[in-house]
């Protein structure tokens, strides 16, 4: 194997690969970034680079594994948190003449092409998420594999790994475990924009003892921060749509959970904003679409909650403003990071609520495992002797929630006590202990951290020097900017009328089901003759679902009706009222004339009642089910297969096509997840000869 180039010449070959990558031919390292590239190439050493966001991290692991590439070394393998990140940096990497790829769940069908491009030699960087280490199948047949070759490991955002970190995640344990056996030459990269001396030692000492730390300047001089007083959601919302007009350009609007993004983005549709909510439930296709919108500024705003965040890189993006604080201080700056990074201004506004700390606190303790619960699933996986159970089938074994039953497993397998196979989990009998007195001083940090967020809102020193301290800056300095540096920047009127439209958008019930408009990529490649968009003349019609089960209120009925371990029974009166809310106050085109039921084997006396009582109130004509081809399978896979085990799953036989034939259909289940299996439904409804098709369930699970 040659050696890697001279240091005498390193700089030069550094400096062009930076110039290719970043199209500009007088581009010139920051600060540190040549630092970085020459301890990974001439060094080779193990380095954890803690500098600001739009300083240039990803710049010093593409100019270093092309560098490695060069002197004869194997691919580079980093491990990245998001899609976002993935998709930007595999285009960064093409410009700097870095062949990338990526293997994550967004792109399933094209792994086997990947794979063997890997093994031909063909790839320079392979990106992965945390969560790829715990893949039986990547982990068994192309990771070992590819340690054998690899030339550089890029750990990014790894505050990830420790304890301590804002963002830990339980994934990010596996990486120290994997890097202690590795060669200590092996060139190992480490980066994140947030992370305080206490998180750093933490990363530095997991890397090994000879880690070099680089560390920058973490405050942004273009970012105006500003915090407004404690107000209700209604208030919050209703001043955002009468006031977004004031932040210049496109942003991020944060909220803390789900259903906020989800009703936030609607309110402020129904005021005539081009804005779109993005969630860890959004589709991955989706995703990639909404984030292209935004960079290309054809969305006023994304309205998020945490999945927009590491790696998503809008250099001009204008405002992020915060519906509900984070957790932490250095959460928070991380989030508002995104803002600015090309411009000489962006604003930067939190709008607190009096829910937060009640927020933090459900999402610190689903975070941290339970001893009864890991107790109750190492005791089912023990009953199995050997036999892999999956999680829909472990969850009502244990009688721990989806999320939360998923974390816990993480953690149990970090800790040796479970591994996960093909079918699901296995005990690999060596029990587990509770670590109370580590987990007790988890929690006491997060309470520090809660504490020091509020802080932060309540401070009347400069909030760009708050922000830096906590995050142990030592150049930490007023900003002159902020609105305790230099007054108050935005106003706080709101219209009385504005409110009452929020108060009653977040009470109402009804929420719309959009139509998919587009196939999931790479059907083909798994036998599924269909790609590019769904024709019109396929498509249903915006539909209704009376909540989400994340929804407060009814949502929160529904899904104790709802839940897996509750009994298949008929609707009852009360969820009842609500469907006929819901039908009453839709404003439908034409008016169903039909009822057709999805089947559904789990629910199917809900559904049979809740067609029947639909066909009964709005006296329309009960043309029964579509027929079952086959088992449609668990919904929670990815949207490639769950087409694949949907589309041709239904029929509808020659009574059903005479009764709907020319009439519009309402089609109605008890639950959506994806739907993909409305969209299967309602196709095969319009090729009999339905007029129109409009789903309706009880309830969306996201």
């Amino acid at each position: 194997m040659s050696p890697a180039p001279a240091v005498t010449n390193l700089r030069e070959s550094a400096l062009t690969a930076l110039r290719e990558l970043t199209g500009n031919p007088d581009a010139a390292f920051h600060p540190g970034q040549f630092e970085a590239i020459e301890s990974l190439v001439a060094g080779r050493r193990r380095t954890l680079v803690v500098q600001r966001t739009g300083w240039g991290k990803s710049a010093v692991y593409f100019v270093a594994a092309r560098l490695l590439r060069q002197a004869g070394r194997g691919p580079s393998l980093i491990i990245s948190p998001l899609l976002a990140l993935m998709r930007d940096q595999v285009g960064a990497a093409e410009r700097a003449g870095v062949r990338a790829h990526t293997l994550n769940s967004s792109n399933v069908t094209e792994w086997d092409t990947v794979l063997g491009d890997l093994g031909s030699g063909a790839v320079d960087v392979l990106l992965i998420s945390p969560e790829r280490l715990n893949n039986p199948k990547f982990r068994d047949h192309v990771l070992t594999h590819l340690l054998g070759e690899v030339g550089m490991i890029v750990v990014d955002e790894a505050h990830c790994i420790s304890d301590w970190g804002h963002d830990f995640r339980p994934d990010y344990r596996r990486i120290g475990a994997l890097l202690d056996g590795l060669p200590a030459d092996l060139p190992v990269l480490a980066t994140t924009a947030t992370a305080n001396e206490r998180v750093a030692a933490d990363v530095a000492e997991q890397l090994g003892q000879d880690t070099l730390v680089i560390r920058g300047p973490l405050a942004r001089d273009s970012l105006r921060l500003g915090v407004a007083p404690v107000r209700p959601s209604s208030t919050r919302i209703a001043w955002l749509a009468e006031h977004l007009d004031g932040f210049a350009g496109s942003g991020i609007i944060y909220t803390l959970t789900v259903s906020a993004a989800q009703d936030t983005a609607r309110a402020l549709r129904q005021a005539g904003w081009d804005v779109a909510a993005y969630t860890g439930g959004t589709d991955p296709q989706d995703r990639e679409q909404l984030e292209t919108a935004l960079k290309e500024n054809r969305l006023k705003a994304l309205v998020a909650t945490s999945a927009l965040g590491m790696g998503f890189d809008k250099p001009d993006l204008g405002f992020v403003i915060h519906l509900g604080a984070p957790s932490s201080p250095v959460a928070y700056y991380q989030q508002v990071g995104r803002a600015g990074r090309a411009t000489d201004s962006a604003d930067v506004l939190l709008l607190p609520g009096a829910e937060d700390r009640d927020i933090w606190e459900y999402f610190a303790t689903a975070s941290m495992p339970e001893e009864a619960d890991a107790a109750a699933v190492l005791s089912a996986l023990d009953e199995a002797r050997g036999e892999p159970i999956s999680v829909p089938r472990l969850e009502p074994l244990v009688g721990v929630k989806r999320s939360r039953l998923e974390l816990l497993l993480k953690t149990l397998q970090v800790d040796g006590a479970v591994d996960r196979t093909q079918g699901g989990f296995v005990s690999t009998g060596t029990g587990w202990v509770y670590d109370a007195e580590r987990y007790a001083k988890v929690a006491e940090a997060r309470r520090r951290e809660a504490q020091a967020m509020l802080d932060y809102e309540r401070t009347s020193g400069c909030r760009m020097r708050y922000l830096a301290e906590q995050l142990d800056d030592p150049a930490a300095a007023d900003c002159g900017r902020c609105d305790t540096c230099a007054g108050q920047w935005w106003t706080d009127e709101v219209s009385d009328s504005g409110q009452e439209q929020a108060r009653a958008l977040l009470s109402s019930v009804g929420l719309p089901v959009e139509p998919r408009a587009s196939w999931p990529t790479g059907l083909p490649s798994i036998g599924v003759d269909l790609k590019g968009r769904i024709p019109q003349e396929e498509r249903y019609s915006t539909g209704r679902v009376i909540a989400r089960l994340t929804d407060l209120g009814p949502g929160q009925r529904l899904r104790e009706f709802l839940a897996p371990t509750a009994p298949d029974e008929p609707v009852p009166a009360d969820i009842g009222k609500l469907c006929v809310r819901v039908l009453a106050d839709w404003d439908w085109e034409r008016r169903p004339e039909a009822v057709v039921s999805v089947p559904n084997p789990l629910r199917p006396t809900t559904v049979f009642s809740l067609a029947a009582e639909l066909a009964r109130a709005g006296r329309l004509i009960d043309a029964g089910a579509l027929t079952a081809r086959h088992p449609t399978g668990d919904p929670d896979v990815n949207s490639a297969f769950r087409v694949r085990d949907v589309y041709d799953a239904f029929a509808a036989g020659p009574e059903l096509a005479a009764a709907i034939t020319g009439r519009v259909v309402l089609l109605v289940d008890a639950e959506i997840v994806s739907r993909w299996t409305m969209t299967a439904a309602a196709r095969v409804l319009l090729q009999a000869g339905a007029a129109d098709v409009l789903p309706f369930a009880l309830a969306q699970r996201s």
